[in-house]
């Protein structure tokens, strides 16, 4: 169900499982994905909020759970990774190996051949997943979401995923509502509401799940049509969240 004007989102309940997308929720946006930097006091909020739902907090990004980790780093918490292609259900859980997926080798020759015709398309190739950038090239779009789009023919059981200035083709067995889902129904986030944090289109099918599961989803920036209850002004607001969910 679209929420056509979602409204401030209320205190953390103790009761609850919390999902937090990343970029552009936690932190904005940089011309490079390796060059943001998460703040040191956003990380010491999620710590304290995670100890506080003892546990029960996870990200989930589009990112892979090494990059993850990185850049929280050294927090390490329950993740999903690559749109829910990677999951980690509990902080103590072994790393994950994750080989290039086969069907990536030939597409990312492709890829690298058609960023070089439009300069400043970036291709990240995520080993389960590959991501066409045209933040530093805005009139390529089209011809970014024409070449993905050219693709699936060729790629069975490989679907699109939109995203802010990207586009990704990754495993059609997995998005981020499936990753809230399946953690959902493990220890600690079972038995409480889930609340998903997040600010783009990937992020619909984690405002789906929590709703359906008998949470709410809350939507950083502004964007008409999502499914999200509620809705935080930008990242700088989200962060204000997060420290009064930490007091």
């Amino acid at each position: 169900m679209l929420n056509a004007s979602p409204s401030p989102p209320p205190a953390l309940d103790p009761g609850s499982a919390l999902f937090l997308d990343v970029d552009g929720t936690l932190v904005g946006f940089a011309a490079q994905p390796e060059d943001v930097r998460l703040p040191p006091q956003v990380r010491e909020w999620i710590a304290r909020i995670g100890e506080r739902l003892h546990g029960a907090l996870a990200l989930v990004s589009g990112r892979p759970l090494d990059q993850l980790d990185q850049l929280f780093a050294p927090l390490r918490l329950p993740a999903a990774g690559l749109h829910g292609t990677q999951l980690r259900h509990a902080a103590n859980q072994a790393p994950q190996t994750t080989e290039t997926a086969q069907w990536l080798h030939d597409l990312h020759v492709q890829a690298m051949r058609f960023a070089h015709a439009h300069p400043g398309v970036r291709v990240e190739a995520k080993g389960q997943a590959l991501a066409l950038h045209w933040r530093n090239a805005p009139a390529a779009a089209q011809a970014v979401e024409a070449f993905a789009r050219a693709q699936l023919p060729l790629l069975p059981g490989v679907r699109l995923q939109p995203g802010n200035h990207v586009v990704e083709l990754v495993s059609a067995g997995h998005d981020k509502g499936s990753a809230v889902t399946t953690l959902m129904g493990m220890a600690p986030f079972a038995g409480r509401m889930p609340v998903f944090v997040g600010d783009d289109l990937t992020d619909e099918d984690g405002f789906a799940a929590a709703t359906r599961l008998g949470g709410y989803g809350i939507l950083v920036g502004d964007r008409s049509g999502s499914r999200a209850r509620h809705r935080l002004a930008d990242v700088a607001a989200m962060h204000d969240w997060l420290r009064a969910g930490a007091a």
